[in-house]
């Protein structure tokens, strides 16, 4: 079953040093790794991915944004990726979560991204940070690693 993927997740399989690394892996290759359309991902998750993992104040070995970009379009153009753009509900979804839930501004990107999920027909997500997810009861979430 197709899941949507955060940014969290990303960085996790990327950076080594992240202690989510190896259960975010150890994911990736059985859930993802070799199955058509087996990961959805929206393009705000590679900005935020390429945001991540080239800031030297949280990784001791961050990325070039070269060697960041190009991982992204690898993400990107990946067999088993299947591409999610906000469709038409995606921002009728994002202010009705935002206003219900009572979120503020630190949860506008969080939220528009879930709602680009929920609007394409994405239930399940994986994520290291579940408790952003959570709130929507909306996804069967996928709980990656320790954080939260």
């Amino acid at each position: 079953m197709t899941a949507g993927i955060d940014a969290s997740v990303m960085v996790a399989i990327t950076v080594r040093e992240h202690p989510a690394h190896a259960p975010a892996w150890r994911w990736f290759s059985d859930e993802v790794r070799g199955r058509d359309g087996a990961m959805a991902l929206a393009p705000q998750v590679l900005a935020e991915y390429a945001h991540v993992v080239t800031d030297p104040r949280r990784f001791a070995s961050p990325l070039s944004m070269e060697d960041a970009l190009a991982l992204a379009s690898r993400w990107w153009h990946a067999r088993e990726c299947r591409q999610v753009a906000a469709e038409g509900d995606t921002v009728a979804i994002f202010l009705a979560w935002m206003a219900e839930h009572r979120l503020g501004r630190k949860r506008l990107l969080d939220t528009l991204l879930a709602a680009s999920y929920r609007a394409a027909g994405v239930s399940r997500l994986a994520t290291t940070e579940w408790r952003d997810v959570d709130v929507f009861g909306a996804f069967e979430v996928v709980r990656i690693g320790e954080g939260g």
